[in-house]
């Protein structure tokens, strides 16, 4: 019989997201860490324990909260003790100190591609096809073009915008971050971007591809937006988080006719100084009905 490992512990993390001024955040702490602490067993459930631990430490109240992944590899601390993290998606309006926490695209720049493909996908390219060419045998390197055929691909409309952890697991395995050499890996030149301790950032990735593919059938966008909205605002939040342009007049249709706003009795000036209408989320939606499923209208 296994005898229980006395040198492992569990932690709960928390990805903490909030968008403001069209950038998508994470709550990080010390050296670019996300949130994390000691697992308690004085709450009933998981998810009440991360609440409460986050207000504790933090004074923010979380909105939207789910079960991401148990992250459980032995070395992903690099510290001896084996460290089983409970990871978990949180969604919330603001953070404590008024401050935003860090846009996520620093630590992963080729996934917004909100103003086209980002040049930094070149490089990225360039030295995934070194990598590729350097592979010990045939099959290998075929499979390894694939790889980087459906994660980075040549048609911009063949990116896949929720395989953000299979991208940075790729950019790894050919020690093309920062996080590769650290564990002890090889790397020539690691691409531009900011690095996390331990295996934050594969939990990160992970986040944001729970994210993106959540918003396209269910209605959580919605806990990042304040009582009352304009739909461009709105608009912005959702390309924000999905790192794409949407179709405007396609993504409005869309909202309306699932019945997820209403109008409100107030205006706003927009960017022109026309005065905008101001809606709000029918809460009565998530009694209703499930929203449905639907494909993001993307623009172009």
């Amino acid at each position: 019989m296994t005898r229980p490992d006395p040198h492992t512990a569990v932690e709960l993390s928390a990805v903490i997201v909030s968008v403001s001024g069209n950038t998508p955040h994470v709550m990080t702490t010390t050296g670019r860490a996300l949130p994390s602490g000691a697992f308690g067993t004085d709450h009933p459930t998981l998810e009440q324990g991360l609440r409460a631990w986050v207000e504790a430490q933090s004074g923010i109240g979380l909105g939207y909260v789910e079960q991401l992944y148990t992250f459980a590899d032995r070395n992903r601390t690099g510290q001896g003790q084996r460290i089983i993290s409970i990871g978990y998606l949180a969604l919330t309006r603001a953070t404590p100190d008024g401050s935003a926490g860090m846009n996520w695209y620093a630590f992963f720049p080729w996934e917004d591609r909100r103003e086209g493909v980002p040049a930094v996908t070149d490089a990225i390219r360039r030295a995934l096809t070194t990598w590729k060419n350097a592979a010990p045998d045939a099959a290998t390197r075929r499979a390894r073009e694939g790889r980087i055929a459906i994660h980075f691909p040549d048609d911009p409309r063949a990116w896949n915008d929720e395989l953000v952890l299979q991208r940075y697991e790729l950019l790894w395995e050919a020690g093309l971050v920062e996080e590769a050499v650290r564990d002890g890996g090889k790397a020539s030149a690691t691409v531009p971007s900011l690095a996390m301790p331990y295996d934050h950032r594969r939990i990160l990735a992970t986040g944001i591809a729970r994210l993106r593919a959540k918003i396209k059938y269910r209605p959580v966008v919605f806990e990042l937006m304040p009582a009352r909205f304009t739909l461009l605002q709105l608009q912005s939040t959702v390309e924000a988080l999905a790192g794409l342009r949407l179709h405007k007049q396609n993504f409005r249709r869309l909202v309306q006719s699932q019945g997820l706003v209403e109008e409100t009795k107030g205006t706003t000036r927009d960017t022109r100084g026309r005065p905008a209408q101001l809606f709000a989320f029918r809460r009565d939606v998530l009694r209703e009905r499930a929203a449905a499923g639907t494909k993001l209208p993307r623009s172009g």
